[in-house]
């Protein structure tokens, strides 16, 4: 119902701005409480598909995720893989034949997955990291919202019929449409921008959200679900809500570190 969307909205969007303002330990915190409620939610849907995931294994593994984000300085932790990837391997041999390999590849595969969050902090942690969350955030969801509106009223082709058959071709142009918007209008606000490169990543955050959406009605789909959980009145579940910035805050991070990090 409509009026339990703008309620949740009125309630998550003041705390996530709240977060991303102070930045360091609430982002850290409510990033870290996003990742575990997403993880659970990918725990029930793995559980659907006839699997026996391990939640506390997956927990585990976001949190050392969450952890790593924290503790190192210079980008995404890279030790912190290996870390999750052998946890997962001796549970596979001690907990064998009740834990199976496949059991073992589905409950890695949603940790990396939802763990990807982690990217939403790090971004934060980033010169004028404040200002990238924000983009990120207003560009990812200008993209959904720009792409929701111009299917409904222009929408023929479907994209992938399959998978999602409301969304299409047409609605996705103007997903990309939305998002190179916002890297325009942040590069005028922002001068220190460069503009080329900012409409760049506007264009690349649109393709990554709309690949990120797509990738969660996989699961969906699969599974046999609409929705991810009903955790959020009139939205659905974590996962969908976050199923976009998923590949947007990495996608983000990486072109700031390689294109814009030393130009201002």
């Amino acid at each position: 119902m409509l009026w339990q969307r703008v309620l949740s909205a009125l309630v998550g969007i003041p705390l996530v701005v709240l977060a991303v303002w102070y930045g360091g330990i609430p982002l850290l915190g409510l990033t870290g409480l996003i990742v575990i409620l997403g993880l659970r939610e990918m725990d029930l849907m793995l559980t659907r598909l006839g699997l026996n995931p391990s939640l506390l294994l997956a927990v585990s593994g976001g949190l050392i995720l969450i952890g790593g984000s924290y503790l190192y300085n210079d980008g995404y932790p890279g030790p912190t893989l290996t870390i999750i990837l052998f946890l997962h391997l001796i549970a596979t041999v001690a907990l064998y034949p009740r834990y199976t390999l496949l059991d073992s590849a589905g409950t890695l595969m949603g940790t990396m997955y939802v763990g990807l969050l982690s990217y939403f902090y790090l971004l934060r942690t980033l010169p004028d990291g404040w200002i990238w969350v924000i983009f990120t955030l207003v560009g990812t969801w200008s993209c959904d919202t720009a792409a929701y509106f111009v299917g409904k009223t222009f929408g023929r082709r479907r994209i992938a019929p399959v998978l999602s058959p409301k969304k299409t071709v047409e609605g996705a142009i103007g997903g990309l449409g939305g998002s190179i918007l916002i890297g325009l209008l942040f590069a005028l606000i922002y001068p220190f921008l460069p503009m080329s490169k900012m409409l760049l990543l506007g264009l690349a955050l649109g393709v990554a959200a709309e690949v990120g959406d797509l990738l969660e009605s996989a699961f969906k789909r699969q599974a046999g679900v609409k929705d991810s959980s009903t955790l959020i009145p009139g939205h659905g579940g974590i996962l969908d809500r976050i199923d976009s910035t998923l590949f947007t805050a990495p996608l983000v991070y990486y072109f700031i570190m390689l294109f814009i990090k030393d130009m201002r």
